[in-house]
């Protein structure tokens, strides 16, 4: 199995919801495998917070659902993540907030224009990147045919809300902040916000029983300090704000034409979903994903079964993998 190198999609200067410009916005994107003669057998993967195309590789090769060898499999970069448009890019401050639909509307001009897809096989992703598939099979319920939201959400909830509020504290609380147009990063104020993010993907079923070691951890402090602290002293910290903003915009009861109405958007959706929060995710309670359930038109709930929290969707234990693998194949051979 083999990934194209990355491609660019210039997509121009594009009008956001939030009533701003993005002059020159460009979507960076790998792809593993061929669109078919009918332009129905593509798989559409964006990326999570945080992450690119290289962390949402691990549902993909010849012995998984996403087979390249049958589907056309697209992973997007999300606008603000440093590789698809971003603040780092020259921007800064000045990067204007792009909202969740806004990736999702020129993630569909990608597949139409640059990849030539009819329909959609598959709208799939992790956290934000379930986030994303959920707002593009609002947006464009004929286009999508099959849904598989994994640790996500198709709004955000109020305790989201209020964590990414503190997040954004955090970054914003370094005395040199200056408005974003610092010149140079706080490296304090970066591994504060890690060690306060630490405690939210993995679950404490995770910290109670060391699940680290799996990880190739030897303690908790190496743990924090190689992974954690790594992770976020080499962010930019305008593209985590970016990011935080675009993450706060998630909301398909928003878009039109749903009038504010939530349970009508979840109706509006026609892809036959498979929603699999899990049971002890921090961010996205399997709670919301029952809600969720209730309103889609043909939907089913799998929770993931896991002590991993959030992270069970994130490829990094096997068995969470294949227990998500299992349900893609039921799914696509729906």
């Amino acid at each position: 199995m083999e990934f194209s190198a990355p491609r660019t999609f210039a997509a121009g200067a594009v009008a956001l919801d939030g009533g701003g410009m993005l002059a020159d916005a460009r979507l960076v994107y790998v792809t593993c495998g061929s669109l078919n003669a009918a332009g129905d057998n593509a798989v559409l993967m964006p990326t999570h917070f945080g992450g690119t195309h290289d962390h949402s590789l691990y549902l993909v090769g010849e012995d998984h659902a996403l087979d390249p060898r049958r589907y056309l499999i697209v992973v997007v970069n999300l606008l603000g993540n440093g590789v698809s448009t971003s603040p780092s890019h020259g921007l800064g401050a000045d990067f204007p907030v792009v909202s969740i639909a806004d990736n999702a509307r020129l993630q569909a001009r990608l597949l139409r224009e640059e990849l030539g897809v009819r329909e959609l096989a598959l709208a799939l992703g992790h956290s934000m990147g379930a986030i994303q598939a959920y707002h593009l099979a609002a947006l464009e319920p004929r286009f999508v045919r099959r849904l598989a939201p994994i640790c996500g959400a198709a709004r955000i909830s109020d305790h989201n809300r209020v964590f990414l509020d503190g997040m954004r504290s955090i970054l914003m609380s370094e005395p040199g902040y200056a408005g974003g147009r610092y010149t140079t990063a706080s490296l304090a104020n970066l591994r504060t916000l890690a060690r306060t993010w630490a405690a939210w993907p993995p679950s404490a079923h995770f910290y109670r029983h060391g699940l680290y070691r799996k990880l190739g951890y030897s303690s908790l402090p190496d743990y924090l300090a190689r992974y954690w602290e790594a992770t976020y002293l080499a962010q930019d910290p305008n593209n985590l704000l970016a990011q935080i903003a675009t993450w706060q915009t998630a909301d398909i009861g928003t878009l039109p034409p749903y009038g504010a109405d939530f349970a009508r958007a979840l109706a509006g959706i026609e892809a036959r979903a498979v929603v699999m929060p899990c049971v002890n995710d921090a961010y996205f309670p399997p709670e919301d994903s029952m809600l969720e359930v209730t309103h889609l038109r043909d939907a089913e709930l799998r929770p993931i079964q896991s002590q991993w929290g959030h992270w069970a969707g994130s490829g990094r234990n096997p068995a969470d993998t294949a227990f998500i693998d299992a349900q893609l194949r039921r799914l696509l051979a729906s």
